[in-house]
């Protein structure tokens, strides 16, 4: 017995399917490249040889400016802040964030940034918040000096809630061999200077947002806040200590250099102070209200405090024993605030 399979066309092709009815849209995509390609080009420097929309970034590093040129990178994500950008419709900080983040953690070991790539993935692509978020990662670039020389953009329907998208960023940096800041020099007695951090920078967020979002709304202004929204305090820039590091890295008295992401300050310094222990004055410095609100509403305990958040270091030098006080001046000179806040022993 022959067995023959048939189908009638007619019913399946009634209703033509198109990408778009899949929940994908090319000229939305095609919308926001064309909006950002000035501000993107904004950032180039004269090294950058493509333009957007090629394959490939080109950057055509001169390793004639350097003896020995050891190239640096670091690969992040903005984590749950972007819960309280989504929230609040602020989207044109969580880019600098991103940007400010990976250029703090390769300028810890000594390094300039030369370049940056994004990737920005959502459910249903809006162009005006793509470009809210792209003109982050522009004016952050141009302030680090370094050049966005690519992303890329991802339309995934049912990937993530309306409304809702994720950010990760990639920079490359370079530093002098023999300039690397690895740790490797930190001893007994050396000091540590802290620099202030904006806030939470993008570290904490999921108790953050667990133990506020319970009291508040982003638009309420606790008294504690001093008149700030808790969307605003929330949502304050990640600093970049790019200005500050640059200062002082060649100095033979800076012996180490800690970015205060997730980990806190014990954390990250264990990072550097290896075989020896960081002994941390927390009564050294004004912890910002944004964490005592935190730490009350949330009957949160010290330790988790302490390795959740930066409490409002985000950069840690260690220096000299007697020459704290030279860096601090250094600093001062430039406008930068620093605080004494513990002994390496």
């Amino acid at each position: 017995m022959a067995i023959i399979w048939s189908f009638t066309a007619t019913a399946a092709v009634s209703k033509s399917i198109t990408y778009e009815d899949s929940g994908v849209s090319i000229d939305a995509g095609d919308e926001l490249v064309d909006s950002i390609k000035p501000l993107v080009r904004s950032t180039f420097r004269p090294e950058v040889l493509t333009d957007i929309g090629s394959f490939g970034g080109l950057f055509q590093f001169n390793s004639s400016d350097y003896e020995e040129p050891v190239l640096v990178s670091s690969v992040d994500g903005v984590g749950t802040k972007l819960k309280v950008a989504f929230r609040s419709g602020t989207h044109d900080t969580v880019g600098q964030d991103l940007v400010n983040h990976c250029v703090n953690d390769i300028a810890v070991c000594g390094a300039d940034p030369l370049f940056f790539l994004d990737y920005f993935a959502t459910g249903k692509l809006s162009p005006d918040v793509g470009r809210e978020v792209v003109k982050g990662f522009v004016i952050a670039c141009r302030e680090n000096g370094c050049a966005l020389i690519g992303g890329e953009t991802a339309e995934m329907p049912g990937m993530y809630k309306d409304g809702e998208y994720d950010l990760a960023g990639t920079v490359v940096g370079v530093v002098e061999k023999k300039h690397i800041v690895s740790g490797e020099k930190v001893r007994k007695g050396d000091r540590l200077i802290g620099l202030p951090s904006t806030g939470l920078h993008t570290n904490g967020y999921s108790l953050a947002r667990k133990v506020l979002f319970e009291h508040f709304e982003h638009t309420d202004t606790p008294d504690a806040l001093a008149g700030k929204s808790v969307g605003e305090a929330l949502l304050a820039v990640h600093r970049s200590y790019l200005k500050e590091i640059r200062l002082v890295r060649q100095e033979p008295w800076l012996h180490g250099l800690v970015h205060v992401t997730g980990g806190g300050i014990p954390g990250n310094t264990a990072r550097i102070v290896k075989g020896l222990k960081a002994n941390i004055d927390y009564s050294s410095w004004v912890v910002p209200p944004i964490f005592k609100l935190i730490k009350d509403l949330g009957s949160v305990p010290e330790n988790d405090m302490r390795r959740a958040f930066n409490l409002g270091i985000g950069l840690v030098m260690v220096v000299a024993e007697n020459e704290a006080g030279l860096a601090r001046q250094i600093l001062a000179d430039i406008g930068s605030d620093t605080v004494e806040i513990g002994v390496v022993e």
